[in-house]
């Protein structure tokens, strides 16, 4: 079974970011989170969605 939901130092390493670049990110609108109690997690569709946009730039 795969994690739904990523601590930001996980994400970090699935998306080869900085700590400053992935709360930037937050910020900004453009990676999704949610709060589990005082902890923010990224989902794994927040993930891929961030993924697709970045290829979606590109292109």
């Amino acid at each position: 079974m795969r994690k739904a939901l990523w601590k930001i130092p996980e994400a970090m390493a699935l998306l080869s970011m900085s700590r400053t670049v992935i709360y930037e990110q937050i910020r900004a609108g453009r990676l999704r989170t949610v709060t589990q109690g005082r902890s923010r997690l990224v989902p794994a569709s927040a993930i891929a969605e961030y993924v697709a946009l970045l290829e979606a730039e590109a292109a």
